[in-house]
């Protein structure tokens, strides 16, 4: 057993016997009330699943184990002569909350590194899909072809003990982590570049080598934001669409392949993860209406008229935030140290400069800040990746660690299947009348 896997086995046995501990003598305590609001508004807010890997604040931003992204870019190991973290490191911390040691990341690399290989009927699944087919249907497609290989589903099939089963999840979870890049840059180089494909490069880190098989121009700066682009997406707790699907999928015992899949089929929506490609479609749109370098005037009388049209600004707000998303400050300090010249980058800025005191004027919107989003496609036009319908793979690369270093945890603490209490309208109106008398 290796030593990330033993220091996981531990901790999660530990904890496991503690919160079950808790259970079964505070069980009974409630800690909240559900309104009728969260019933019909998507559960938002409710608070309804364990997940060790990060917690999201409304004005603090996303922390992984506690720790904000500027303290990540400080106490995570770097490649040498990068000021950026491994995302190996994030991936080691969230499964067991210690920062890992320059040499322990190391280890994960070479490990993953070992673990890349495909199957070859991944290869020929997706080279039966016609080249048109979106991006992201190719990669989820890929992902539940790769179940064949679980060793979670061939453990449970022999009748594997339950408190066995955290011990094949971490292996399909480190398999899958490492295949990811292989899988992905396999799909741009066939859909976007005629299917020449680049050769792995297995002295390299794991960002760094997706940045590679990938053949984007201006490597080193490309391989610096491949690893900030892959921790900084790597999770955001678990209440979001994506790594909430992966929950329930994988509540079943379905295996990593199978709920992660499904996540990416979750990511894929307009509202979560595609707003990326939204976002970089909707500035190319603006730039072609009004020209490359527009005045702040110009992209104001053009927000309001997207507005007017009723349509939303993409790249801002979001369901849970109420500040500026510190994953597009990130990309911005990232921006400011190595393409604060870029035409595309100066457009990004002037857009932030001018949308939320618009969107603050309308008087009904929460979160008028910039997401994620918002920053991430300019970066990418940036270093010649303008194919943004490849934009959500790249996200789903990122979020497999925390949800897959979450699923470890949810099968480590025997998590059950995830079953909510649905209600009819005619309950919803009969509450609502219930209250309506009771004032």
């Amino acid at each position: 057993m290796d030593a990330l896997k033993q220091k996981f086995h531990k901790k999660s046995a530990a904890l496991r016997d503690e919160l079950r501990a808790i259970s079964k003598s505070k069980g009974d305590t409630v800690v909240g009330e559900v309104k009728l609001s969260q019933v019909l508004g998507g559960a938002r807010g409710v608070k309804m699943m364990l997940w060790e890997t990060s917690e999201l604040d409304a004005n603090e931003g996303i922390r992984f184990r506690g720790y904000s992204i500027p303290q990540l870019r400080e106490v995570l190991p770097k490649a040498k002569g990068c000021n950026e973290p491994l995302p190996e490191g994030l991936f080691w911390l969230m499964l067991i909350g210690e920062v890992p040691t320059a040499k322990e990341v190391k280890w994960l690399s070479k490990e993953w590194q070992k673990r890349a290989k495909l199957p070859a009927h991944t290869y020929n699944v997706i080279n039966a899909l016609p080249k048109n087919t979106h991006p992201m249907v190719q990669f989820s497609v890929a992902i539940a072809s790769m179940e064949s290989t679980s060793l979670f589903s061939k453990g449970y099939a022999k009748g594997m003990s339950k408190k066995d089963y955290w011990d094949p999840t971490y292996e399909d979870a480190m398999n899958l982590v490492a295949r990811l890049p292989v899988v992905a840059a396999y799909i741009y180089r066939r859909v976007f570049h005629d299917d020449v494909h680049i050769a792995a490069d297995r002295s390299l880190d794991w960002a760094a080598n997706f940045a590679h098989m990938l053949g984007i121009n201006d490597e080193d700066n490309f391989k610096s934001l491949m690893r900030l682009y892959l921790t900084i997406h790597a999770d955001h707790e678990g209440g979001n669409a994506s790594a909430h699907t992966a929950h329930l999928i994988g509540s079943t015992l379905s295996s990593s392949y199978l709920s992660y899949a499904g996540a990416m089929n979750s990511l894929a929506g307009p509202l979560h993860g595609l707003a990326n490609q939204e976002v970089i479609k909707w500035i190319f749109e603006m730039i072609k209406s009004i020209g490359k370098n527009p005045s702040k005037a110009q992209i104001t009388a053009y927000v309001k008229k997207t507005l007017k049209a009723g349509k939303v600004i993409p790249g801002y707000g979001h369901a849970v935030l109420r500040e500026p998303d510190p994953r597009f400050i990130a990309q911005r300090v990232f921006a400011e140290e190595h393409l604060k010249d870029a035409e595309i980058v100066q457009v990004v800025w002037k857009v932030f400069d001018v949308v939320p005191g618009i969107l603050k004027g309308l008087g009904k919107v929460k979160n008028p800040w910039p997401n994620v989003d918002a920053h991430s496609g300019a970066i990418l036009v940036h270093y010649g990746m303008k194919e943004y319908p490849f934009y959500t793979v790249l996200f789903g690369v990122s979020r497999a660690l925390g949800v897959l270093a979450a699923s470890c945890w949810s099968r480590a603490m025997g998590m059950p299947l995830e079953r909510p209490k649905s209600v009819t309208s005619e309950w919803v109106k009969e509450v609502a009348k219930q209250k309506k008398k009771k004032k």
